[in-house]
């Protein structure tokens, strides 16, 4: 279903703080409206999604362009980068400071992305290709995001943002398979823990709930201070998560005890206990 809308009115409605002509010509570009200005149904989910995450982040970005002199946003598992292009449409644009970087592993996508920064003028901002745990970044980092980042490619952003001391970070987890695969394959030995994990549609269930108490507590013991909220109604999108954390303090003995003890009982490894183990391990 498509609907007709007036330019000015589908800008401001979705993309506050944007140019309008800028905004509608963008949005044009990564076809999220037709030619014609017409806007789907699925093009709408997504634009509601974004722009509820920008308002979501928008205290986290106050606070890195009040407290840093040159704030770096990096965007991890970018895609298309329909986030980073909107973030630099409705803020970054009218700062007079601050980069976002937007990581992606697929060249065609980066190359289409800096040919749309060039001609739409994103001057600071930068596409890099390669993997999100070894891609060349600024030496620091303010606020690591990543949207829909599939599987394990969130815990690669959580990992990379502790690891560059990120003032925030901010994931919306998208498919997450590997701990229902652990489940399968070992998971809890008391009886009433292997009940809850004892068919695969209750596996697939309970490894997507797990994964995300593991990212916050791995998260709050490594001194974040952590949201954890809806990010729109459940009839945009089922992958609705949203895991906000900020920078407090350097390391949490309880959180990181009650993040032992989970991943114990459950018999699970996940990812981003495997990467924080092996940075801690450098770092010592």
């Amino acid at each position: 279903m498509r609907k007709k809308v007036d330019r000015r009115e589908t800008a401001e409605e979705l993309l506050p703080g944007a140019a309008p002509e800028v905004a509608i010509e963008l949005m044009k570009d990564l076809h999220l409206l037709t030619r014609d200005g017409d806007l789907n149904a699925d093009a709408r989910r997504k634009l509601k999604q974004i722009r509820h995450l920008l308002q979501l982040l928008a205290p986290a970005l106050d606070d890195v362009h009040a407290r840093h002199g040159e704030p770096v946003v990096v965007d991890c598992g970018a895609g298309k980068s329909y986030l980073g292009f909107l973030m630099y449409a409705t803020r970054m644009a009218r700062e007079s400071k601050g980069r976002l970087v937007a990581i992606e592993a697929r060249p065609e996508l980066v190359e289409a992305a800096r040919e749309r920064a060039r001609r739409f003028g994103c001057e600071r901002m930068e596409l890099v290709g390669g993997d999100i745990a070894t891609a060349p970044l600024p030496p620091r980092v303010h606020l690591v995001t990543a949207l829909h980042a599939c599987d394990t490619a969130t815990d690669d952003a959580i990992a990379r943002g502790v690891a560059a001391g990120a003032d925030w970070i901010a994931v919306v987890p998208c498919c997450q398979a590997e701990v229902a695969r652990q489940l399968a394959g070992g998971g809890p030995t008391e009886p009433a823990l292997a009940a809850l994990c004892a068919h695969p549609w209750h596996r697939r269930e309970l490894g997507s709930h797990l994964t995300n108490v593991v990212r916050a507590l791995a998260l709050e013991a490594n001194g974040y201070q952590v949201t954890v909220t809806e990010l729109t109604g459940w009839e945009h999108s089922l992958k609705n998560e949203l895991i906000l954390a900020r920078r407090v303090k350097r390391f949490d003995r309880d959180a990181q005890a009650r993040l032992d003890e989970l991943v114990t009982r459950f018999g699970i490894e996940p990812s981003l206990v495997r990467s924080l183990a092996a940075q801690a391990g450098t770092a010592g």
